[in-house]
């Protein structure tokens, strides 16, 4: 079954694998990427991050249809990323840090 975005975002289209719907999930696609994988990434979904709010927020709270799960994910997996394209230079680890393996999210399995 192939995951069809909203036509809006169709651009987005090969990022879908950055559509990940747990924390856990968003986190290891990051600690996984290349430096460019992080920066095409960023640079194909930040400009279109005030229409992904604007769309998703139409929705009531708790409410969001299938459809839009994948775009909203990855606006999720958008800020899992732009500190390490902005701050770290685009490093997918976090640099002088502790080992992100012993950071355990306390919902971090739940889908968004």
């Amino acid at each position: 079954m192939t995951t069809l975005l909203p036509k809006a975002f169709e651009t987005l289209t090969p990022f879908l694998a950055w559509a990940q719907p747990t924390q856990d999930g968003r986190q290891q696609m990051r600690i996984n990427a290349s430096t460019g994988e992080l920066r095409a990434f960023y640079d194909a979904a930040l400009p279109l991050l005030p229409r992904i709010l604007t769309y998703v927020d139409q929705f009531p709270l708790g409410q969001l249809p299938e459809e839009a799960r994948p775009v909203y994910w990855m606006a999720l997996s958008l800020a899992e990323v732009a500190p390490h394209v902005e701050l770290y230079k685009g490093d997918p680890r976090v640099p002088f840090s502790f080992d992100e393996a012993r950071f355990v999210a306390e919902h971090g399995k739940e889908a968004a």
